[in-house]
């Protein structure tokens, strides 16, 4: 990513890296960067408050929001090099609908933990993870790396149901056709990775409905849009 490609045609985490002055980061250096941060931040806080019991799920968690980040940019790097309808790049980049996506379903989240989970269970996720006084500064941590997730998710949906549209509304030559369909199988494959999740989630059957349920519909459209597409 090197802050070359037009306002409009980038997802809007790729805009954020690429618009940092004298910042010109590759896949693999934006990611160790994130991993390093993130993986940091979980180590220390357990260190200093005793959270042992949080790291391995925290670990988890930080590594699908960073191969989320590496499937964005991958995503984002080949669908550009490609001649692709405008309606269709715009409505993919400009619309910064993922970034909506990703707040409905963070909001969707912190509701799920501050309100429901404490009225339905005697011991919540958060002070399950942390104790009956979680510190401050884990709680923030965590509500970090989970809004990243989020935002991962939602790009991931967004994507998804934007490629059925196109596949619904264009046709293309085989090659390209053939690089789309790829482009589908890695959204794919990044939901499929999600599944990781699942095994830190078997007590929480609202949260395990959600990240299921959205890894299943992701798949389904993909495959729905990989299948769909018309060759001209």
């Amino acid at each position: 990513m090197k802050g070359s490609e037009p306002y409009g045609e980038t997802w809007v985490y790729e805009s954020i890296v690429g618009a940092i002055p004298g910042l010109h980061l590759s896949n693999l250096q934006a990611i160790a960067i994130q991993l390093a941060i993130f993986q940091t931040g979980i180590v220390v806080l357990a260190l200093v408050y005793g959270l042992w019991d949080a790291v391995l799920p925290g670990t988890v968690a930080v590594l699908v929001a960073a191969v989320g980040s590496g499937v964005m940019r991958q995503f984002g790097r080949r669908t550009r090099e490609l001649d692709l309808p405008e309606p269709y790049r715009r409505l993919l980049f400009g619309s910064s609908i993922e970034v909506v996506l990703g707040i409905l379903a963070f909001v969707a989240l912190v509701t799920h933990l501050f309100i429901f989970d404490p009225r339905v269970s005697n011991q919540t996720l958060l002070t399950g993870l942390f104790g009956p006084n979680p510190p401050v500064p884990a709680v923030f941590l965590t509500l970090l790396i989970l809004w990243d997730l989020c935002y991962r998710i939602g790009t991931s949906w967004w994507g998804a149901v934007v490629a059925f549209w196109r596949s619904w509304r264009y046709s293309f030559n085989p090659e390209t056709a053939s690089r789309l369909r790829r482009l589908d199988a890695l959204n794919v494959g990044f939901g499929l990775m999600q599944l990781v999740m699942v095994p830190f989630l078997l007590d929480r059957p609202v949260l395990l409905v959600a990240v299921g349920g959205h890894v299943v519909a992701v798949t389904v459209v993909s495959l729905a849009a990989m299948a769909t597409l018309r060759i001209r």
